[in-house]
Order: C-alpha cells, then sequence, then structure tokens
C-alpha cells in the first residue's frame, strides 16, 4: 500500500512571532477547520500552547453522518519554525503532519507537508483517489482561505 504525500504553501502578511502564536494554539485549529467537519477538541485541560509530547484528542465528521474519534501526539517542535503532529488513534495508517514556518521579505512562508497512508488496505489507493485526496485538499483550501481572512492577503 502506497504512502501519499500533500504539500501547501502559503504566503502571510505578519511576523513570525504573530503566525506562531496563532498555529501553536491547540483552540485555534477549529477556527481553520471546516464547520461542516464539527471538529471539537475532547480534551478537558488543553494548555494554551502545545509542547513535544502532547496528546490532543478530537472529535469529527469528515463524511457527513460519520462521527470519529481521531488522537494525534505532538512529536517535535522548534519553536516559531516548525512541528509535527502524527497519528495515535484515527483514521488513517499512517499519518505524519509537519507544519513550517518561514520567514520571507513582508511575511511568513508557512509550508505544510502532509504524509499519509490510507486505511482499508488494498482498497485504500481507489479511496484516496476517489475521497481522501480530494477531502484533504479542500480542507487545505478552507484553512488557507481562513488564515487570510484573518491575517490578510499577502
Amino acid at each position: 500500500m502506497p504512502f501519499y504525500q500533500i504539500k501547501e504553501k502559503q504566503k502571510i502578511p505578519v511576523t513570525i512571532d504573530t503566525i506562531w502564536d496563532f498555529i501553536s494554539s491547540p483552540e485555534n485549529l477549529k477556527h481553520i477547520t471546516p464547520e461542516y467537519m464539527g471538529f471539537e477538541i475532547l480534551d478537558k485541560y488543553i494548555p494554551d500552547k502545545m509542547y513535544p509530547g502532547m496528546i490532543i484528542s478530537y472529535k469529527l465528521s469528515p463524511v457527513p453522518g460519520i462521527k470519529i474519534k481521531w488522537v494525534t501526539e505532538i512529536t517535535h517542535i522548534k519553536e516559531k519554525e516548525y512541528f509535527v503532529d502524527e497519528q495515535r488513534v484515527g483514521p488513517y495508517s499512517m499519518w505524519h503532519h509537519q507544519h513550517k514556518v518561514e520567514k520571507i521579505e513582508k511575511g511568513v512562508l508557512m509550508i505544510d507537508l502532509l504524509t499519509y497512508k490510507p486505511p482499508y488496505g488494498i482498497l485504500g489507493k481507489p479511496i484516496n483517489y476517489f475521497i481522501i485526496n480530494k477531502q484533504l485538499r479542500k480542507i487545505f483550501n478552507y484553512r488557507k482561505a481562513a488564515i487570510e481572512k484573518k491575517f490578510g492577503k499577502f
């Protein structure tokens, strides 16, 4: 079963400090996730800032009518440069998501590199082609628009 990657880039007209404060707060994830997904953090005591080893439990609906529980771990952080979240419990056979930020002239370049392996063994490849990859790109597009709305257009 193959692995897949999605790489997204977005230029944002803010400082590294501003974007890092936003993306390193787990509570802000709901602001950049489409409402139809019903995203909800399940943890009672969620800190303001993520840290290596942090476990975050969510409930969401990637497909209408189907609710799933998803647990991720923040495995790596380099302050104001990058962090990595990896799925521990959830729908994918493997999920590794790198979030990077780089200072550029007049702002920040945010780079996401998502590496994942779909579920369902041999059926994962066609399901990825027809559903999963399209859904993930739709979520990234929503996120880009939400960040642009919050921080402005580059």
